[in-house]
C-alpha cells in the first residue's frame, strides 16, 4: 500500500473515501484513534492509503478533490 495523503480534515477524508469506493478502489485510513486522542493539536495527521495498482485512480481522484476546494464558492462572490 502506498500513502496517498495525510491529513486531518474530516471533510476531505469522508470525500476521498466515498469517491475511492465508488472507484472501486479500496482505502485503509491508518492513525484514525491516534489523531482523535490528539484532540485539536493536530500534530497526528491520518493517513490515507490505497494499493499500489490503484495509485494512478486514486492520485486523479485526489487531484480532483484539490481542484474543486481550489475554485471560488458562492460565498466567497
Amino acid at each position: 500500500m502506498i500513502e496517498l495523503v495525510r491529513t486531518n480534515d474530516p471533510v476531505l477524508i469522508s470525500w476521498l473515501q466515498a469517491h475511492l469506493a465508488g472507484a472501486g478502489i479500496e482505502v485503509l485510513v491508518l492513525d484514525e484513534h491516534m489523531s482523535i486522542l490528539d484532540g485539536s493539536v493536530q500534530a497526528i495527521p491520518r493517513r490515507i492509503m490505497v494499493a499500489e495498482e490503484d495509485q494512478r485512480e486514486a492520485k486523479a481522484i485526489l487531484a480532483e478533490a484539490d481542484r474543486i476546494a481550489a475554485e471560488p464558492s458562492e460565498d466567497d462572490a
